[in-house]
């Protein structure tokens, strides 16, 4: 029930955080509703995994009641009712007792039946709400905290309700030591992928081959799951940024890009390499890549505390720029990453020590049938960065002689 993977005193850490912000106020925390997909698995909203580490619990809750007279009451786990009939159907679950309490971290733990009297309840003494799910669009149904704390207003005269709504994705950005390590863990898996890749990788063999070879080196290394569907992209289709049909047969003289990611423990990681199909980079290819690598460099440098996306975005367009291919550079220079490979986090915001960004250029040529981008997950620490994918070949020279190694059996 419980991803163990983070200690559970951390998971109540990042609560007793929410309590703090909250000053009193009530707010509410929903891992989502569904049934199981008949592929792939359901999985709750970003933001209540983060707090509670809990999966496989559609419609379960957090309720902060920072003022709650009971102690044991501020922070409290709401889970659907047990069903028997359907249990046999999607799982067994398990019943509220002491075992559960103390698994979870909390000391309170409820039927969401129970959510009308809670939550009124506080809603009642405080006057107060706080929205801590992000808001939505105008187009878009009004987010699920919201719509609740609306009806309850409607029915409690002199009630406010307040916006947090980047709370929680300020406390993500910052990963704690555990949360790094297991991110270094997802790239270790998808480095020995991305090995494989490159062993196997020849004119002639199919994107789908390759695509399974990567998936293989992610598995033996424990990742149960892909943190994104990966890009195995040659020829034209190294042009295509988020090509996905991964089913077309390599050719000599191609360019591949291989845009990966493995889970570990949760935890995203993002790769991309660009490999020269037969094993060795024309003089034009080359020529592009270089000034690709230079615009990477020029950019990693640039990740620092206080420095924005924004800044080190313009450090790698700038090189781009100057180099003659500003209009072949088409996308922001990365994003944030951590439990979703592309955590929240605006490209104004401050970096930070703790927080994990990736650092992607790219320059796409369609007419030529050369893309190029290459990217690298990137922890910004107190001095500066650490480039944490820096393992993984990426400059030509060790690129074509990973590519001279047989491949794996």
């Amino acid at each position: 029930m419980i991803d163990t993977a983070i200690k559970v005193s951390e998971y109540q850490a990042r609560r007793k955080k929410v309590l703090s912000a909250l000053k009193g106020s009530v707010g509410i925390v929903m891992a989502g509703d569904g049934a199981p997909p008949l592929r792939g698995e359901w999985f709750p909203n970003f933001d209540f995994k983060y707090l509670t580490g809990i999966g496989g619990e559609p419609g379960a809750m957090v309720l902060f009641d920072p003022t709650n007279p009971d102690p044991k009451k501020r922070s409290m786990l709401l889970l659907k009712p047990v069903n028997p009939e359907m249990d046999v159907w999607d799982g067994y679950r398990d019943l509220v007792t002491e075992k559960l309490r103390k698994s979870t971290g909390f000391e309170s733990i409820f039927r969401t039946n129970y959510l009308p009297r809670f939550l009124g309840e506080a809603a009642k003494r405080t006057k107060s709400m706080t929205c801590l799910h992000p808001l939505a669009s105008y187009t878009q149904p009004v987010s699920p905290d919201l719509d609740l704390f609306q009806k309850l207003s409607a029915r409690i005269p002199g009630s406010v309700i307040h916006d947090q709504s980047e709370l929680l994705t300020s406390l993500r950005l910052e990963k704690s030591q555990t949360e790094v390590k297991h991110i270094r863990s997802a790239i270790k898996a998808t480095a020995e992928g991305i090995d494989r890749v490159l062993r196997s990788t020849k004119p002639g063999v199919n994107e789908r081959v390759l695509h399974n070879t990567l998936l293989s080196g992610f598995t033996d290394m424990g990742a149960k799951v892909v943190a994104f569907d990966p890009i195995v992209g040659s020829g034209v289709r190294s042009t295509i940024l988020h090509y996905k049909e991964n089913d077309q047969a390599t050719s000599q003289g191609d360019l591949m890009v291989l845009d990966c990611g493995a889970e570990i423990n949760g935890y995203a990681s993002d790769i991309t390499r660009t490999i020269p199909v037969n094993g060795k980079f024309t003089k034009r290819q080359k020529e592009i890549y270089e000034i690709v690598l230079k615009a990477q460099r020029a950019s990693i440098k640039a990740v620092k505390p206080g420095a924005t996306m924004l800044q080190v975005d313009a450090a790698a367009r700038k090189v781009i720029t100057d180099a003659g291919f500003g209009d072949y550079f088409y996308h922001s220079i990365g994003h944030h990453m951590g439990l979703e490979t592309h955590d929240p986090g605006a490209n104004s915001v401050k970096l930070k020590p703790g927080m994990v960004v990736t650092i992607e250029p790219g320059i796409y040529i369609k007419e030529e049938e050369i893309g190029i981008r290459l990217e690298d997950d990137i922890l910004v620490t107190k001095d500066g960065r650490q480039n944490l994918s820096s393992a993984i070949p990426i400059t030509v020279k060790d690129i074509e002689a990973a590519m001279k190694l047989k491949p794996k059996k």
